[in-house]
């Protein structure tokens, strides 16, 4: 059966014209909103940066190394950041050692060897759920469980300590984006494994990991320069905000004592009342900046060399 249209008439047209106006207003004014708030929150982070980098820099180029490589001091113009520059040394090494092997391990286990079962989705949606705690609250896990309860083995408030509530907190971030990498993998490469008869521990050691290893690497980067700004968990933990001595102890007996890290030592500076510490602040801040940049610098670089297109 025939059917018959409806002819288009001029008012018609001009209808759907202002339609079209009305949609293209709205797609102007909503990317102009997404504008104003970049633009708004740029300018909120070159005033800091200006008021920081003014002050700072001063201190840095006045006291030169003797800033870098002097440590807490109740005397303004004789502390400096080698404690601290020490202390997120240490914690780097812990979440290293400790967070990275058993989160890409777990990683690999979920994605490659886990069958989907509600058990396993149940872990899963707890990792990612970890992920998103806030850090204060690993503090209390780290001095319940590091502090309190294995003080015969960690010493107590420690480097050991923090470093291990720091390898916790950033273990679930490390899961997931190396999961993620993971799952980024083309699954014509594993069947190609096991068309030729290789196993699967075979194919993800040769194959998979080979492939996945830019943004597992990324991920672990990118988790590092987290743990290396944290303040909350390791002040929980005991991270000393005034002077220590060390004395002749060996490196043993210094990671079962008290410690300081880059941000705790900015968190201290920053509480006194004295305005040359307030100026110490500032430059400890873009020394924190620079490590924390060259991190996420070396996170980039590793993507972007290591990076394959499929």
């Amino acid at each position: 059966m025939a059917t018959t249209r409806k002819p288009i008439t001029t008012s018609d047209i001009v209808a759907h014209g202002l339609r079209g106006k009305k949609g293209d207003v709205k797609s102007v004014l909503f990317e102009g909103a997404l504008l104003l708030s970049l633009f708004i929150s740029l300018a909120f982070l070159i005033i800091l940066l200006v008021d920081v980098v003014g002050t700072g820099i001063s201190v840095l180029l006045s006291r030169g190394g003797s800033f870098l490589s002097s440590g807490l001091s109740s005397f303004a113009e004789r502390a400096g950041v080698a404690q601290g520059i020490f202390g997120s040394l240490v914690m780097l090494i812990f979440v290293v050692v400790l967070a990275f092997p058993i989160g890409v391990g777990a990683a690999i286990y979920l994605e490659e060897y886990a069958k989907d079962t509600r058990f396993n989705r149940f872990i899963d949606v707890n990792i990612r759920n970890l992920a998103g705690v806030p850090s204060i609250v690993y503090g209390l896990l780290g001095v319940a469980i590091f502090v309190i309860v294995l003080a015969p083995l960690t010493g107590g408030a420690s480097y050991i300590a923090g470093g291990l509530t720091l390898a916790v907190l950033v273990l679930p971030i490390i899961i997931i984006t190396s999961a993620e990498a993971l799952r980024a993998v083309p699954d014509g490469i594993r069947e190609a494994g096991f068309g030729v008869g290789a196993t699967r521990w075979e194919v993800v050691r040769s194959h998979v990991l080979p492939v996945a290893a830019p943004g597992i690497l990324t991920g672990t980067v990118l988790s590092i320069s987290r743990a290396l700004g944290e303040t909350a968990p390791l002040l929980l933990v005991g991270a000393i905000t005034g002077f220590v001595a060390t004395g002749d102890a060996s490196l043993g007996e210094q990671l079962r004592g008290p410690f300081a890290t880059l941000p705790t030592t900015i968190f201290a500076w920053a509480s006194q009342p004295d305005a040359d510490f307030r100026a110490l602040t500032q430059a400890a801040i873009i020394v924190l900046l620079a490590v924390i940049l060259t991190a996420n610098g070396i996170a980039i670089f590793l993507r972007n060399r290591y990076e394959r297109k499929w």
